[in-house]
C-alpha cells in the first residue's frame, strides 16, 4: 500500500503562517465544519451547548462555533476536529436537522492583528461590507475577488475567512498580497 501524507489545503504537511507588518495570516487546518439545515417546522436545536445565531451573527462556545448562513441553515465549526468525523458529532447533537459534513470542501484562514484598523484596513481593501458595524461576533458571506466567502469576525483584533478548498491558494494569495500592499 502506498504511504499517504495528510496535506493541508495549501499543499504542504503543516499549515501555513506569515506575518505581513502588524498583520498575521494563518491557514487553519484542523477545523471541522458541518452544515446544519432545520427541516419543515423545526425549531433550532442547542449544539454543544450554543443557541445558534441570528442572522449576520456568529456564536462561538467551549467545543464549538457556529454561524448563521441562510433561513434556517447554519455552520458549526469545530476547532481541533478536522481530522474527525464532526458531522455525525452535529448530528447526535441535533438529530432531527439535516446535517452534512463540510470539512474538506472549505478551508479556513485567520487573520490576527495589533488593532482593529489594522483588520479594518486589510477587509477594506477586499470586501464590501461595512466594517463599522461588523464588529466582534458578526458574520457574513461576501465576495473576495472572484471567489464567494464567509468572514468571521472572532475579536476586534482577528478575523476568520472561510473560503472554497479548491481555492485556497486564491484566497490566500488575496490575503497576503492586499496585507503586503499595507505593509508599506
Amino acid at each position: 500500500m502506498t504511504d499517504l501524507t495528510p496535506i493541508t489545503a495549501l499543499g504542504a504537511e503543516a499549515p501555513r503562517a506569515r506575518t505581513f507588518g502588524p498583520l498575521t495570516i494563518t491557514e487553519v487546518a484542523d477545523l471541522g465544519l458541518a452544515s446544519l439545515a432545520l427541516r419543515k417546522r423545526q425549531s433550532a436545536p442547542t449544539v454543544f451547548g450554543l443557541s445558534l445565531p441570528e442572522p449576520g451573527k456568529a456564536v462561538t462556545g467551549d467545543t464549538a462555533s457556529a454561524f448563521w448562513t441562510g433561513p434556517g441553515q447554519w455552520m458549526i465549526e469545530g476547532p481541533g476536529q478536522g481530522d474527525s468525523d464532526f458531522a455525525a458529532r452535529v448530528k447526535a447533537e441535533a438529530p432531527e436537522a439535516s446535517v452534512t459534513e463540510q470539512t474538506d470542501g472549505f478551508t479556513a484562514f485567520d487573520v490576527v492583528a495589533a488593532t482593529s484598523d489594522q483588520i479594518d484596513a486589510l477587509m477594506a481593501k477586499l470586501v464590501n461590507v461595512d466594517l463599522s458595524r461588523f464588529t466582534m461576533g458578526h458574520a457574513t458571506r461576501t465576495g473576495l475577488h472572484h471567489m464567494t466567502v464567509f468572514i468571521i469576525r472572532r475579536a476586534d483584533t482577528r478575523l476568520a475567512v472561510i473560503g472554497m478548498r479548491t481555492l485556497a491558494d486564491a484566497v490566500w494569495h488575496a490575503l497576503s498580497d492586499a496585507a503586503k500592499r499595507l505593509e508599506v
